[in-house]
């Protein structure tokens, strides 16, 4: 998978990097919401893993930047945050169009997974665009 990070910690950059290049994951890791944006919007990506804490330019920011100039891309949108989110709170940032929410430390397994909801969620648009034409 070709996979965007934006990130703010250098630590938590460098766990995700090797984690995920140890399993031939090509990533890119970026340390500011801004660059991340400009990077999501000039590439494809197969997985867009954002952190929601950052100084500056938040992911909320970012997610609804990313929905202004490149809506496509938010449903590879991951928020990976320490913070703890209620219900509510879940279901207010899925109607956005991100793929999920999950809480820090993330494991290779979740990344499985999460191909997973992407294939399928990929193609049940196929299956209902190809119904509306």
């Amino acid at each position: 998978m070709k996979i965007l990070h934006v990130e703010d910690s250098n630590e938590v950059r460098g766990l995700y990097s090797d984690m995920l290049t140890a399993h031939n994951h090509a990533i890119t890791s970026i340390n500011n919401g801004k660059e991340g944006l400009e990077f999501a919007i000039k590439n494809d990506y197969d997985l867009i893993l954002l952190d929601m804490c950052m100084p500056e330019y938040s992911g909320l920011q970012f997610i609804h930047d990313l929905k202004n100039q490149r809506p496509s891309e938010l449903a590879k949108v991951v928020i990976v945050s320490i913070l703890k989110y209620n219900e509510n709170q879940i279901r207010e940032l899925l109607k956005l169009g991100i793929l999920c929410v999950e809480e820090k430390p993330y494991t290779l397994e979740k990344f499985k997974e999460l191909r997973e909801k992407m294939i399928l969620k990929k193609n049940s648009l196929e299956f209902a665009n190809s119904y509306s034409n």
